[in-house]
């Protein structure tokens, strides 16, 4: 007993800042001895909350968000199943909390904390967009799973609309592009950057289609979300936790990894560099995480893999919660460095196979029968490993994690409601896309050419057919012109003064937009 609380109180001891995670159990009797502490300075090294259906991963995200959110650390949550909303009330005393705290050694008490619901479908929440321009031709051919080829025509794609000042929003604006070149601008595209094979113009088609299908549509457009938002505290200190809401997503498995993957890489691309700081700028965690990886493409899984490779320079730590360690790639497994792992089952051969699997991925111990004791851990108990401050392995020890201080239920949805009213972010990101403004510039620029040019009878033909009313739901102004039989200069001309009409940003920020799809090229 003594040998073992001294292993683990030099193994747990930290000299900076720490979060308390539950107390060791070192004997059958669930008798408790040294405090178990993860220190936030290798919270951006990643990291794992693993366990079958019902044994406290969910609680164990909780409980970690909230000493995040204490220690001034702003949390994103991907809430699949839709019960982390509780986060933001105060959670309630019962016997089990009661015996808990005292056997931990600490001091319970209830508390809700600030939390931010988002979107990217129909729930509830600030809709998290971003631009076609804004993911790149790169990262979007991952995500479209093109070839080399076909990534080269994309790219051109791109290329062409720079040049023209062509601002890409969506996907209807990307295909509207495409039908142009393929048809009215075939021979001004060939003569300036080469031909594009139909084949492959038709395979980039048909690929935007099948994300269209799993409502790809609500993650592209404007407003953009700024990542820095997913970042802000209160003027008490506590960071603030985003719930970004998913319980449809479960069914949308390629649309889930476009989203992360995007969400990643922008946040990747715009926060600086941090080396080693004392405690993360932001730590994201992804429940179920194996939707991401599901059906994932090779590139898919290799971007993937670079993102989480390099992100934690910025200060960003990502913990995957899944049901077991084998539903994550092993070139990802091998990047976490804190793990988090509850009671698995074995009611097949198979889970007999991935238990022995997953209790390889932990170090070695003296004093545990690994494989044994995951089918053996109760509810809310896991066993822990993390890394000591000099980047090194701590030692594996059962652990009785402490329980959340926030309702270990959901909000009702008055609840809800009085969250969303109050928020800062619905306000800025949930107002609907004004394109009357759009439409009144495209029928003068329309008017006037008709004036001065002999092919007055196609251009009220033109007029005639642009959409009455405003909204993204039919066909869109440009995509109207671009099929039109009009001469070239009158195309280019109207094309060049719709950027900054269709931007709802500054136009040092369409700069920026554009500047990023290069770099990114």
């Amino acid at each position: 007993k003594e040998h073992f609380i001294t292993t683990v109180k030099t193994s747990y001891t930290f000299k900076g800042e720490s979060i308390l995670v539950g107390s060791a159990v070192y004997n059958d009797n669930y008798e408790t001895g040294a405090q178990i502490k993860l220190p936030l300075k290798t919270f951006n090294r990643h990291g794992l909350i693993a366990g079958a259906t019902g044994t406290g991963k969910t609680k164990s995200l909780q409980l970690i968000a909230e000493d995040l959110s204490n220690a001034g650390v702003p949390v994103l949550v991907m809430d699949i199943k839709g019960d982390l909303s509780g986060l933001g009330a105060p959670g309630t005393a019962n016997p089990v909390i009661e015996k808990r705290e005292k056997l931990i050694g600490m001091k319970w008490e209830g508390k809700g904390f600030p939390i931010e619901f988002l979107s990217i479908s129909d729930e509830p929440g600030a809709k998290m967009r971003a631009t076609v321009s804004e993911y790149g031709p790169v990262l979007l051919s991952k995500i479209l799973e093109l070839n080399d080829s076909q990534s080269g025509v994309l790219s051109m794609i791109f290329k062409y609309c720079d040049d023209r000042n062509l601002p890409l929003l969506d996907f209807k604006d990307l295909k509207s592009v495409i039908n142009h070149i393929q048809n009215e601008g075939k021979e001004d595209f060939k003569n300036e950057y080469g031909m594009i094979q139909a084949s492959s113009a038709g395979v980039i088609l048909r690929s935007i289609i099948e994300l269209e299908q799993q409502n790809a549509d609500d993650i592209f457009g404007e407003p953009s979300f700024e990542i820095f938002d997913l970042m802000r505290k209160k003027s008490s200190g506590e960071g603030v936790i985003n719930v970004l809401r998913l319980t449809d997503m479960q069914t949308k498995p390629a649309l889930f990894s476009t989203f992360m993957l995007c969400l990643l890489a922008e946040i990747f691309e715009k926060m600086p560099e941090l080396g080693d700081p004392q405690k993360p700028e932001l730590v994201i965690f992804i429940d179920e995480a194996h939707l991401i990886f599901k059906n994932a493409s090779r590139s898919l899984l290799d971007q993937f893999e670079m993102t989480i490779k390099l992100i934690r320079s910025k200060g960003v730590g990502v913990f995957f919660v899944t049901q077991s360690p084998t539903d994550i790639p092993a070139a990802i497994l091998g990047q976490l460095g804190t793990k988090i792992q509850h009671a698995l089952r074995a009611f097949t051969a198979k889970d007999r196979k991935d238990i022995k699997t997953a209790s390889e991925n932990y170090p070695y111990s003296e004093y545990y029968k690994v494989d044994e004791l995951i089918t053996q851990l109760g509810m809310g108990e896991a066993l822990i490993s993390t890394l000591d401050e000099k980047g090194r392995p701590t030692e594996l020890v059962h652990t009785m994690m402490r329980p959340p201080f926030s309702r270990m239920d959901v909000l009702t949805d008055a609840e809800i409601r009085q969250i969303l009213n109050a928020s800062e972010l619905i306000k800025r990101y949930n107002t609907v896309v004004d394109r009357e403004s759009a439409y009144e510039i495209l029928h003068g620029k329309i008017t006037k050419y008709a004036e001065q040019n002999e092919d007055f009878g196609k251009l009220e033909q033109i007029k005639s057919e642009v959409p009455v009313s405003h909204g993204r739901q039919t066909q869109s102004t440009f995509e109207k012109i671009m099929k039109s039989p009009v001469t070239k200069s009158i195309a280019v001309e109207i094309t060049r003064g719709i950027l900054g009409v269709l931007g709802l940003r500054s136009t040092s920020r369409s700069r920026s937009t554009t500047s990023r799809s290069r770099t990114r090229r």
